[in-house]
C-alpha cells in the first residue's frame, strides 16, 4: 500500500518517496515495523486472555509442577506483525509476496481453528490429523502449481563465458526462462533440473519433471510444518530456531534476488524475489519480538496458530528461492525431532509385538529427552539412549538447539562458497 503511494509521490519528486524503491531499506523497515507490532500488540493480547481466562495447561517435563494460567494462541500476535509490514511496504502484485502471504493466512487459519478447539471446546486432540495433512498438502499443490503456472516465477540462470585465455567469467542469460531447477549444496555445477530425471519421457519430460516438483513441494510443506510443530514444546524453542532460519533464508533472498551478487556467486538470479526479502525480514522481527513473551518463563504460548505457520513459511520460502534441498541442512533440528518421534513409535511398536517394553527415547520429541528424570522413567522399559546424567533444565536444552541451529545455518551459508 505504502508502496503504491510513494510511487506515485516520486513522480511528483516529493522529497524522500524514492526510499521505498530500495530493498534494502523497505527490509529494514518491515523488521522495526514487526518487531514494534509484536511487542506492543503482544502485551494487549496478553492482557486481553488473561482477563478473559483463556489460557492453556502444559505439563512442565522440567519438574512436577504445571504451567497454569498461560495464554495460548499467541501465533495471532506473529501473523499479525508478518502481515502488516509486509501490506504496507510490499508489492502487491508480486507473485513471491501474494504465495508467502497465502500461505502465512492458509496455515494461521487451520492453527487457529485447532488452537481453539483445544482452548474453547476443550478438546485436547484438535483437529484430526488427516485434515491437518489435507490441508498442508493443499497449500503445498496450490504453491508448486502457482510457480508453475505463474509468467512472474522464472529466473536467469548462470552461465560461463570464455572472456579470455583460459579466464571464465559467470554471467546470466538475458532473458529470464522457466525453469525446473533447484541447488544442490557443495557440488559444482549445482542446478539440478528436475526434468533430467524424467528423459526416458521424451517430449513429456518436462510435464512430468513438473509434477514431480509439485510432489516434492507438498512433502517439503508438510514435513517441515509438522517439524515445527514438534519443536514446540519448550519456552522459546521454535521462535529462536525459526528466527536464525530466518536470518538464513533472508541473506539466500538478497543474494538471489541481486543480479550482481548472484553473478558473484555463481547462482541462479530470481527476478521479483526481492520481495521475499521483505517478507523473510518481516518475519524475523515478528518472531524476536515474540520472543520478548515467550522466552523462559513464558507469558504466552504460540500454538499451532503459530508452530504449523511459522514451519509453512520456512518450507515456501526455501521452494521459492528453489533451495529446498538446503533444508535438511538449515532445518536439520526438525528433521532431528520428526524422526526422533517416528523412531521412537516404530521401535516401541516393534518391541510390543515381541511383548518387550522398549524405547529409544526417554521421551520424544528429542528436546524432551534431556528433561526426563530417572524418576519418571517406567522400570520395566528397556531404553537405548539413557540421556544425561541428570536432567537439563529446559532453558539449558533451549540454548543449546538455538546453538545446533547457528551451526547449522552457517553450514547452509558456506554452501554458497564451497562447492
Amino acid at each position: 500500500m505504502l508502496y503504491e503511494l510513494f510511487k506515485i509521490l516520486q513522480e511528483y519528486n516529493f522529497p524522500g518517496a524514492r526510499l521505498l524503491g530500495y530493498t534494502s531499506f523497505r527490509a529494514l523497515s518491515a523488521i522495526v515495523l514487526a518487531l514494534l507490532i509484536s511487542t506492543i500488540f503482544g502485551e494487549y493480547f496478553i492482557r486481553f486472555f488473561r482477563r478473559h481466562q483463556i489460557s492453556e495447561t502444559l505439563r512442565d517435563l522440567d519438574s512436577n509442577n504445571l504451567k497454569q494460567g498461560v495464554p495460548t494462541m499467541g501465533g495471532i500476535i506473529i501473523i499479525i506483525s508478518i502481515l502488516v509490514p509486509c501490506l504496507l511496504l510490499g508489492k502487491l502484485n508480486n507473485i513471491y509476496m501474494v504465495l508467502l502471504l497465502i500461505t502465512t493466512i492458509w496455515l494461521g487459519i487451520i492453527g487457529f481453528i485447532d488452537d481453539y478447539i483445544k482452548t474453547f471446546k476443550k478438546n485436547k486432540e484438535g483437529i484430526p490429523g488427516k485434515v491437518k495433512v489435507i490441508a498442508q498438502v493443499a497449500l503445498g499443490l496450490i504453491i508448486g502449481l502457482t510457480l508453475y503456472l505463474s509468467p512472474q516465477a522464472v529466473m536467469r540462470e548462470n552461465i560461463s563465458v570464455e572472456v579470455g585465455h583460459n579466464q571464465i567469467e559467470v554471467q546470466h542469460r538475458s532473458t529470464p526462462e522457466k525453469l525446473n531447477k533447484t541447488t544442490i549444496p557443495f557440488i559444482k555445477n549445482h542446478n539440478f533440473d528436475y526434468n533430467q530425471l524424467f528423459s526416458f519421457c521424451g517430449e513429456y519430460a518436462n510435464a512430468a519433471g513438473w509434477i514431480f516438483f509439485v510432489i516434492v513441494t507438498i512433502f517439503i510443506v508438510t514435513a517441515v510444518s509438522n517439524g515445527a510443530n514438534l519443536n514446540d514444546g519448550m519456552d522459546g524453542m521454535l521462535a529462536g530456531n525459526a528466527a536464525i532460519m530466518g536470518v538464513t533464508l533472508a541473506v539466500l533472498a538478497y543474494v538471489s534476488s541481486h543480479v550482481g551478487w548472484a553473478e558473484y556467486l555463481n547462482i541462479m538470479f530470481l527476478p521479483g524475489s526481492e520481495e521475499v526479502v521483505i517478507f523473510t525480514f518481516a518475519f524475523i522481527g515478528a518472531l524476536i519480538g515474540f520472543l520478548w513473551y515467550n522466552s523462559h518463563p513464558a507469558q504466552v504460548f504460540m500454538g499451532d496458530t503459530g508452530s504449523l505457520t511459522i514451519g509453512g513459511i520456512i518450507a515456501v520460502i526455501a521452494i521459492l528461492l528453489h533451495k529446498e534441498i538446503l533444508l535438511v541442512l538449515l532445518c536439520g533440528i526438525f528433521v532431528a525431532e520428526n524422526m526422533s518421534v517416528i523412531l521412537q513409535t516404530a521401535y516401541f511398536k516393534k518391541g510390543k509385538r515381541k511383548g518387550v517394553k522398549q524405547r529409544l527415547f526417554r521421551c520424544a520429541p528429542l528436546h524432551h529427552h534431556y528433561t526426563i528424570s530417572d524418576s519418571k522413567l517406567d522400570p520395566q522399559c528397556k531404553y537405548v539412549f539413557k540421556g544425561p546424567a541428570r536432567p537439563m533444565h529446559e532453558s539449558k536444552v533451549t540454548v543449546r538447539f538455538w546453538i545446533v541451529t547457528i551451526i547449522m545455518a552457517a553450514i547452509t551459508l558456506m554452501t554458497l562458497k564451497i562447492r
